[in-house]
């Protein structure tokens, strides 16, 4: 059989999930919550939740960060995937949206893992950089506005630990990466993105046809 990436059908995929993700009922809830508002697509599907809760648990990793937490799925697969000691900051612009988050934090127990950051997330990483937070974290996972996704991957390395992995999603961007006519804000900032992680020597880089793509680095 050929070693190229196999093409995914919305068959496979069902095949996937229900054979690779054990999918706890309470995050099929908050997906079938999410599912039913009009900008349901910006959560990330169960597959890739498993994959976050995968890599947090193979890192070992005790200190997390999130930037854009949306409705929560991310952030709740990678909070029952940390220790009891184990913490999580999250940051997001929407009082409304991360109201569902906390619900479901709370019903799983892990609100006292998480800390949420209301704000635009470039403060919110320089907050805690001034407070003393540089090289701290294990493991970043960024899903917020696509246009300061340069400026997100500056700061991030500064407060992961060496050996810490950072997560960005939606790295292929629906194809418009490879399209020159697509000059949005949005899409040029992810193409910074993934121009810089391809030359950038502070850290190791995987990316993935994952969803609409993931590029995992690991700061050296």
């Amino acid at each position: 059989m050929a070693s190229t990436s196999q093409a995914i059908s919305p068959e496979l995929i069902a095949y996937l999930v229900e054979h690779g993700v054990r999918e706890p009922e309470l995050l099929a809830r908050l997906r079938d919550e999410t599912s039913s508002i009009p900008e349901a697509g910006m959560q990330i599907p169960p597959e890739q939740g498993a994959f976050l809760a995968m890599l947090v648990r193979l890192i070992d990793a005790r200190r997390c960060l999130e930037l854009g937490t949306f409705t929560g799925y991310s952030s709740l697969s990678v909070a029952l995937a940390l220790p009891p000691d184990g913490r999580l900051v999250c940051c997001d612009v929407s009082e409304e949206w991360t109201s569902v988050a906390r619900r479901y934090w709370a019903e799983a127990g892990v609100s006292d893992r998480v800390e949420l950051r209301l704000g635009p997330a470039l403060g919110s990483l320089d907050a805690l950089l001034d407070e003393g937070a540089a090289g701290t974290f294990d493991f970043a996972f960024v899903d917020a506005s696509k246009r300061e996704y340069p400026d997100y991957h500056e700061r991030i390395l500064r407060l992961l630990r060496s050996g810490g992995l950072v997560v960005y999603d939606n790295v292929l961007w629906g194809g418009a990466v490879i399209d020159p006519a697509e000059t949005d804000p949005d899409t040029v900032g992810v193409r910074r993105l993934n121009d810089r992680l391809t030359t950038d020597e502070r850290v190791d880089l995987a990316m993935l046809p994952v969803a609409d793509g993931l590029a995992l680095a690991r700061k050296r």
